[in-house]
Formats: structure tokens, sequence, C-alpha cells
């Protein structure tokens, strides 16, 4: 079990956003084509999310290639072409453990596991199983998150990681990883900023959630909130996917600068 990181009560680990803190990264986007992109997702009765994701990337990003990953079940349902990659499924639509599956996270330069999956175990051992060993960055989001909740022990610690989810999400998280400070959907924004800047310290990963009218980013211990007034964001369009496809395409642009890369992307039109 990690170790149970001390609490800063200083708070200079704290930034609050209220305009962008980091123009540089909104407006540095490469201007030729560079960088591929996973979107991964999607079961045998919905894959809208994932297509419309994909899209979105191409439109408004100069990304070399976008690859929309989906289950063979849905091979029928959509037209043949190059950005469409298909894996092995379960009897029921939705990923299976395959080879496939695994070599698709390792040979791209980012990994957007959006959702729309089917919330069984076979689904959940294999994408699990497909996160752990590689060392590109992956974005685990939407639904993702509650079909990999009991899987996260496993994967927590994997390299380059990066969690966009609800703070009900984040309570089936802690569970799961038996974290000693209990988040609580009721508690003020000081303690749950706390536990963030705690819980960033004993997992290297970058996170986005939301509390309390604001929305926070975290990383290294290192916390900034956006209070969701000050951006074009209500409390439903922050997990539409758009916000998804932003981060990564800022985190891909700029691979060291995880936290920074993150919250720019709050304010990116």
């Amino acid at each position: 079990m990690q170790g149970f990181a001390t609490i800063n009560r200083s708070f200079d680990y704290w930034q609050k956003q209220t305009k962008p803190l980091f123009t540089d990264l909104i407006w540095n986007i490469p201007e030729q084509k560079t960088g591929r992109v996973n979107v991964i997702g999607g079961n045998l009765q919905n894959f809208s999310t994932v297509i419309r994701t994909a899209e979105y990337l191409n439109q408004h990003f100069p990304l070399k290639q976008v690859n929309t990953i989906l289950p063979d079940a849905l091979r029928s349902k959509l037209p043949v072409l190059d950005t469409l990659t298909f894996t092995p499924s379960t009897n029921s639509g939705s990923f299976a453990k395959s080879f496939e599956l695994t070599k698709i996270f390792d040979q791209t330069d980012f990994n957007l596991l959006i959702g729309d999956l089917s919330h069984n175990a076979e689904t959940a051992i294999a994408i699990s199983d497909a996160i752990r060993p590689t060392d590109r960055p992956v974005i685990i989001t939407r639904d993702a998150i509650d079909l990999l909740a009991p899987t996260f022990g496993q994967i927590i610690t994997k390299p380059n990681l990066f969690l966009i989810c609800s703070m009900s999400q984040l309570q089936k998280i802690f569970r799961a990883l038996y974290y000693p400070r209990m988040i609580m959907l009721s508690q003020p924004l000081i303690p749950t900023i706390e536990t963030l800047h705690k819980f960033t310290l004993t997992y290297n990963l970058t996170l986005l959630t939301f509390h309390q009218d604001n929305i926070i980013t975290a990383n290294g211990g290192n916390i900034i909130t956006t209070h969701i007034n000050d951006t074009n964001y209500t409390p439903l369009s922050l997990w539409s996917g758009q916000l998804a496809s932003k981060i990564s395409a800022l985190n891909l642009f700029n691979p060291r600068k995880p936290l920074e890369a993150t919250t720019a992307a709050i304010f990116f039109e």
C-alpha cells in the first residue's frame, strides 16, 4: 500500500484560476499535424460518444492521426474507414481481452478511454489488462471510471494516468484503493482540496473533478480550482467528452506539463 502523505496546511499548493493561467499553452498549438490519439470505447448498443469525440479531435486539433477503437461487434454497423479499428468483442458486444487491444494501447501517443462501455467484469478485466503494461498516457473518463473502479488497485500506479471524474466516481476509486481518507459529497471545498492534495502526492496521476461549483485539477499535490461561472461549462457539459478531448490534445502537445495542460484545456475554445 502506498504511504500516507502529510497534508500541507499552508495551502501554498493551491491556486485559484479566474482567468487563464496558462495562455501560452492555449495558443501554442503546432502548425503542422503531429501526434496520434486513440479514442477507445463503445459497445453493440451505444457508440455515439466515441464517434463524436473522434470527430471533434479531428476538427479542432492538428493531429496526424485520430484512431477510433471499437469492439468488432460493431463492424457491420459502420462504414469501412482507415481510422476505424476493431478488436475482439464479448458475446454481449463489448471489448474482450485480446492481444490486439493491448497492442493498440501501446502503439499511439495518447489514449482517450471515452466510455460507452458495457458494464461487465470481462470487459473491465480486458481494458484494465490493456492499460496496465503501457507507459503511454491514458485518460479514463465517463462510464469507463465506473467500469474500472474495482480494478484501480492494479492500474493506479501506471505512469501517465489521467482521471476525469465526478466526486461520486472518485468515492468509488477511493473505496477500491482502501484509501485511508474518504471524500464526502457534502463536505466543504477546503477539506476536499486537502484530500486531493494528499491523494495526488500519494499517487502520481493527474485528476480533474468538480465540487462546490469548482472545477478542480490536481497533480503532484498541486491544486488549481476554477469556478464554473468563470467558464463556458455547465455541471453537465463537463462530462460530454469535449473537455476530455481538449485535455488529451493539450497534454499530447505539452507532455511535461500535465497539470498546466489539463487546466489550460478548461479555457480552450
